[in-house]
């Protein structure tokens, strides 16, 4: 897996101080897209230990609540196994900590992943300019949804997290 960067102190990719990790890869293709520098999966630097230490480095303070994977798509085929591993990885060390995920995949294509069920709050949904309103909170297209992974887990059905 490769990024392309490390946020500290984000309050704008979910609730609270986050840290956000933007992830090289996206076969999406969306039009109008904010990343497109992100889409080449061979693009960024390689994710390394040094890069995962940061992360834990920040998630560490006590007034950061959690950890942002964003894009590119974290989902992108090529980067599903390693972005599991930190998945479950910073589920037991930081059990306290929340983690969102935005992906250009819907729910429905990517719900039996076996890690999703780690994640707090899953965005979903390529973006479409068609759609594009500044007034949504944590999305950039109405057709996109924020979802409480918890709640719909448990429910069977999508639940939308509370905005």
């Amino acid at each position: 897996m490769r990024y392309h960067n490390i946020t500290k102190d984000d309050m704008l990719n979910g609730d609270g101080l986050r840290v956000v990790l933007w992830v090289a890869g996206c076969s999406h293709g969306c039009k109008e897209c904010q990343n497109p520098i992100t889409w080449d999966v061979c693009g960024g630097i390689p994710f390394d230990e040094s890069a995962k230490q940061e992360i834990f480095s920040e998630l560490s303070k006590p007034y950061v609540s959690g950890i942002t994977f964003s894009g590119g798509d974290p989902l992108h085929i090529q980067n599903r196994g390693e972005i599991g591993q930190l998945i479950e990885e910073i589920h037991r060390e930081f059990p306290q900590k929340t983690m969102w995920l935005y992906t250009g995949y819907r729910w429905e294509e990517i719900e039996n992943l076996p890690y999703i069920k780690e994640l707090d709050v899953l965005v979903d949904g390529r973006f479409e300019i068609e759609k594009k309103d500044q007034k949504l909170r944590w999305k950039g297209s109405s057709n996109q949804r924020v979802i409480d992974v918890k709640k719909t887990v448990e429910t069977g059905n999508v639940m939308l997290h509370c905005e």
